[in-house]
């Protein structure tokens, strides 16, 4: 499976370069010719990179270069003329707009694939559902006990994305609060700052008392998935690819690229290949959602 990285190096190299917290992937020989850039959210980063790999095999006289470090990273470097798609997670905001169109940049949106954000225990943990409020009355620091929810008489341990995270943005606002952008809640003080999904992820597998979320193309066996239900009267959903692509999973998200402009080249001939059959199968391959 692509998610364990154990991904074949198809012709050339590639190089892995972990800096400041960011994992910078080059891929592909290029020629001599300069890489596409791809920056951004850290959720995509491993779908990017299985992307650009099966691309690279069709296309080994293009190099393409993967940054994660967030969705805002990806954004920022968007507007700074310094990536050719930043990958996000969220939505780019109005301010961000405002600011690249007074740098003369016309951000693209394209949406390549959807995501569920999934809320991950410790598979000892009794606890298998939670509604929204409980989720957003754990975040804000209101529930702080297993015991409040159903569970072990245990302190809860709870584990977010940092703030320039698009997963963190979309969580603050679908979930802590309660899909009201004007409503007050606010992540507590103890919620633990994490710099990865991955460290999330290898946190609740070794920590009974953990909760965290991730894009489901983390989820693994070693972790125990919540079904989530958007209050005490609605039906409570499993995240999987079925219930993400019907709508029913409450906590679904689309994944994106921007581009300053119409892509163009090879940029443009790399984004066909992630919309392709072929490059939606690898979407499903590495646990997202296909968007077609």
């Amino acid at each position: 499976m692509f998610k364990n990285w154990n991904l074949k190096i198809v012709n050339c190299f590639v190089v892995g370069i972990l800096m400041l917290g960011f994992a910078t992937l080059v891929v592909g020989c290029g020629g001599g010719k300069k890489a596409i850039q791809i920056k951004g959210s850290d959720t995509m980063v491993n779908l990017g990179q299985a992307w650009s790999e099966a691309f690279m095999a069709k296309n080994p006289e293009i190099a393409i270069a993967i940054t994660g470090g967030g969705s805002g990273t990806g954004i920022a470097a968007l507007l700074s003329g310094t990536t050719d798609i930043a990958q996000a997670s969220r939505n780019i905001e109005k301010k961000e707009i405002a600011l690249a169109n007074k740098k003369g940049i016309n951000p693209k949106e394209i949406h390549v694939a959807n995501d569920g954000i999934t809320l991950v225990v410790h598979p000892s943990n009794p606890v298998s559902k939670l509604t929204i409020k409980q989720l957003s009355d754990i975040y804000t620091g209101k529930v702080k006990n297993w015991k409040e929810v159903g569970g072990a008489d245990q302190k809860i341990v709870a584990l977010s994305r940092e703030r320039n995270s698009g997963t963190h943005v979309f969580f603050v606002e679908h979930v802590v609060k309660l899909g009201d952008k004007k409503n007050p809640n606010e992540f507590a003080p103890a919620i633990l700052m994490m710099p990865s999904s991955q460290a999330i992820v290898e946190e609740v597998t070794s920590n009974p008392q953990a909760v965290g979320y991730v894009g489901l193309g983390y989820l693994t066996k070693k972790e125990k998935a919540l079904a989530i239900a958007t209050s005490n009267n609605s039906s409570y959903v499993q995240p999987s690819v079925s219930t993400v692509t019907s709508g029913s999973y409450p906590i679904s998200r689309s994944l994106l690229f921007y581009t300053n402009g119409e892509p163009t080249d090879e940029v443009k001939s790399f984004i066909d290949y992630v919309l392709s059959p072929e490059g939606q199968k690898i979407v499903l391959k590495m646990d997202f959602v296909p968007i077609k």
